[in-house]
């Protein structure tokens, strides 16, 4: 076994029984704040009842819920999964017993690959190994420009006939307008969301954290908010002339929240994330030159976090999306205007929001399986999982009493850069189940 390859989960169930009983849990859905309790009988890959006091055929297993909150798994629209080309940060296999770590079984990898996934059999390929070596759900993306160069558009038609749920240059922009509006118009033809990293590079380049007080009294070249939200407008302006379903990736400040809520009153097909750590974290936890907090796009003020928060609960956000993004430790180690941008966040991100929005009051579980389960897979065109009678056997058990210390031990991702090293959390998932198989418990 190589120096970054993890353990697989100690108690991996490899022959499913007849039937599983998960007993006394408290179900939560995304259509009411309330609460549950009930049995959850589960025979093959489906939900075959769901009430107070069941049992199960001779066999069954019985796996105690009580105190605990069985719900949808997560489904995440943005992830990098480093391969092809940066094993070394992170393999399609390793970011699968990641997700499952996290209660995530399904994933949309990103194209800024090397090389980048603009062309069916790129997609093809990434396809096979995630069906030879993941143990959840993987969807590829395929670029809008070849290259992710922003010149020329991709093979878009033979990545659509590959399956690819969305088409995006995310890590970079496409600043060209007539090449982003044609864009458009074929992700039209072809019903696909474009989804759209939102960067103006003459006001970024060159910087490394977000441009304000912060940055000036550290001595750190900033990146405005504005460059963000320029970009952010003018595809937006495209998106409402061409009639296309354009996502946000990773929206940041306050302002671009606002711009996305504008377009959708007047009736834009548009829908937008916010990651964990946008909602989380402020330029100001970068005091000590912290590479963990470096990410683009950058982690901006207090206030923005307020604004984006209230976002979230009222709606302006469809999902929430971790932007998972493994770099080796090595790399971390650079000075902070050197160091890669990007954090892990398939691991932290159901904890973290339990721990500081649902434990606190903030929001509930019903916005959490909405926002990070349901929502994201009506994105793609896929249907929700709701832990209901007749349904996919594909949720989480999550216990609010214990807790989860994140150790490099504990973490599946081959690489650990992430805020959260080390902390403990209030929280654990202490189940996972995908098709009727337990892919984790402890």
């Amino acid at each position: 076994m190589g120096a970054l390859e993890r353990k697989p989960f100690p108690s991996m169930i490899t022959e499913p029984p007849t039937a599983l009983l998960f007993q006394g849990g408290q179900i939560a859905g995304e259509d009411s704040p309330r609460l549950e309790t009930a049995d959850v009988l589960v025979e093959g890959d489906r939900i075959v009842r769901v009430g107070p006091g069941l049992e199960g055929p001779p066999g069954t297993r019985i796996i105690d819920c009580r105190g605990c909150i069985v719900m949808p798994s997560m489904f995440d629209v943005h992830v990098h999964a480093r391969e092809p080309g940066r094993e070394d940060k992170e393999t399609i296999a390793t970011c699968s017993e990641a997700a499952i770590n996290g209660g995530v079984t399904g994933v949309v990898l990103m194209p800024n690959t090397t090389p980048a996934i603009d062309s069916g059999s790129l997609v093809q390929s990434v396809l096979d190994t995630a069906r030879e070596k993941a143990r959840i759900a993987v969807w590829q993306t395929g670029c809008i420009t070849k290259g992710r160069l922003g010149q020329e558009l991709a093979a878009i038609a033979g990545m659509k006939a590959k399956g690819v749920p969305m088409i995006t240059d995310d890590g970079n922009p496409v600043s060209n307008a007539n090449v982003l509006r044609r864009a458009m118009e074929y992700a039209l033809d072809f019903d696909l969301p474009l989804a759209s990293h939102c960067e103006t590079m003459e006001l970024s380049h060159g910087g490394a954290m977000n441009e304000g007080r912060m940055s000036y009294q550290l001595g750190i070249p900033g990146i405005p908010a504005c460059s963000e939200e320029i970009c952010l407008s003018s595809d937006l302006r495209l998106a409402q002339f061409t009639g296309a379903h354009v996502h946000i990736q990773h929206v940041s400040s306050a302002r671009g929240m606002e711009t996305i809520r504008r377009f959708k009153n007047e009736g834009v097909r548009v829908t937008c994330e916010v990651a964990p750590h946008h909602l989380l974290f402020h330029d100001g936890d970068v005091g000590d030159y912290d590479t963990h907090y470096k990410m683009n796009p950058p982690l901006r003020t207090p206030e923005d976090n307020e604004s984006l928060l209230e976002g979230l609960i009222e709606g302006v956000f469809d999902v929430i999306a971790t932007d998972h993004a493994p770099h080796t430790e090595f790399e971390k180690k650079y000075d902070f205007v050197n160091a890669p941008f990007g954090i892990t966040g398939l691991e932290t991100a159901l904890v973290s929001l339990h721990h500081h929005f649902v434990k606190t009051g903030k929001f509930g579980w019903d916005l959490v399986v909405k926002r990070y389960s349901a929502e994201p897979r009506r994105v793609i065109k896929l249907d929700p999982v709701p832990v209901r009678e007749g349904g996919v056997a594909e949720f989480i058990v999550f216990d609010p009493a214990r807790k989860t210390r994140f150790t490099k031990a504990f973490m599946r991702s081959k690489s650990s850069n992430t805020p959260f090293l080390d902390q403990e959390l209030d929280g654990m998932v202490t189940c996972v189940v995908r098709n009727g198989e337990v892919l984790l418990e402890r």
